[in-house]
């Protein structure tokens, strides 16, 4: 067993009346990359919000290297933990080094000016992200992606050694959710994320929880969690899981209804 980043033990989390999270219990090691799957409203972005103090547990309990979260001051959490979120919308119009900037936040006192030791870190995040020669640009004129490029370049200026990521490609391209995951995967750092794409979380996770309903139905790795069985189970869709020689990596292609045989002839006689 390696060392223990996270532990969240029997967290449970309600919207009035209404359960979003019940007795979910997860533990991500020290250098692992572990996502959060499960259909939508299934409870992912709950318990994510619970791990980065958006939301607090009605019970449970959330251990951060072996230290209680929810006692923790905000300020060392997070000097522990940095997070990338699904959307962000920036009210005011910010230079994208002035973003990334804001990373260096929990490091120093308040009031405190930028020393030349955090522009340098944010001038080395930005180049990290290929993003050095936009750090003038305004963010609000930003892509999405390039966008979140920014928010990612801040997590890392952050300086905290595990990362926490809410479903943070969920409206790009493809081309830019593969150059997201690769820099974190090659960051070196502890992640745990909500995935909403499937063969991303095959591509990049160790481990995966699935989670339904609230509750953390399956666990293990890819080729354990991410079988036609349990896809069907989870999803209520068909599909195909290979392994990719190039890769090594398992694939998922997914069957529609129409591609079924018979479908055609059935919608061909309506």
């Amino acid at each position: 067993m390696g060392e223990k980043v996270l532990e969240i033990k029997n967290l449970s989390f309600s919207y009035g009346d209404k359960f979003a999270a019940e007795d979910v219990s997860i533990d991500v090691e020290k250098g692992e990359f572990v996502g959060l799957i499960g259909p939508n409203g299934s409870g992912k972005s709950t318990v994510l919000k619970n791990v980065y103090r958006a939301l607090r547990p009605d019970s449970g309990e959330i251990l951060l290297k072996g230290t209680d979260l929810l006692s923790m001051p905000f300020k060392e959490s997070a000097l522990q933990m940095a997070v990338v979120g699904q959307e962000n919308d920036v009210p005011f119009n910010f230079k994208v080094e002035e973003i990334v900037a804001m990373g260096r936040t929990p490091h120093k006192k308040m009031f405190e000016i930028d020393t030349k030791e955090d522009k340098a870190i944010v001038r080395h995040a930005l180049e990290h992200l290929g993003m050095e020669d936009m750090a003038k640009r305004n963010y609000l004129n930003l892509s999405g992606g390039e966008k979140q490029r920014v928010i990612i370049a801040r997590a890392v200026a952050q300086e905290s050694d595990f990362l926490v990521l809410d479903e943070p490609t969920n409206h790009l391209d493809i081309s830019y959710q593969l150059q997201i995951f690769d820099f974190v995967s090659r960051l070196g750092v502890t992640v745990l994320a909500a995935i909403h794409d499937l063969n991303m979380a095959a591509l990049y996770c160790d481990r995966i929880y699935v989670i339904k309903d609230g509750r953390v139905v399956m666990q293990g790795t890819p080729e354990e969690v991410l079988t036609e069985e349990s896809i069907r189970e989870i999803y209520n869709i068909d599909c195909t899981v290979e392994k990719r020689p190039d890769t090594g990596k398992i694939s998922i292609t997914y069957i529609p209804e129409s591609a079924k045989p018979g479908m055609t002839d059935r919608v061909n006689q309506q």
